[in-house]
């Protein structure tokens, strides 16, 4: 999956890891951003798509 975001970036490297802890965090910060309209969703929709594409890793 290709996006411009280095949080989605992260996200997908966490989710491969298995790391739920820190992928949750990239999420939450996402969703912030988003409350507070900081971003314009696009982030977030990527991180969206890379949950339902990438599998949990079999880490933490």
């Amino acid at each position: 999956m290709e996006t411009k975001h280095q949080t989605v970036r992260d996200y997908i490297a966490a989710r491969e890891r298995g790391d739920r802890a820190e992928a949750d965090r990239l999420k939450d910060e996402a969703i912030a951003r988003f409350n507070t309209r900081t971003t314009d969703g696009t982030e977030l929709r990527d991180m969206t798509e890379a949950s339902m594409t990438i599998p949990f890793g079999e880490g933490a």
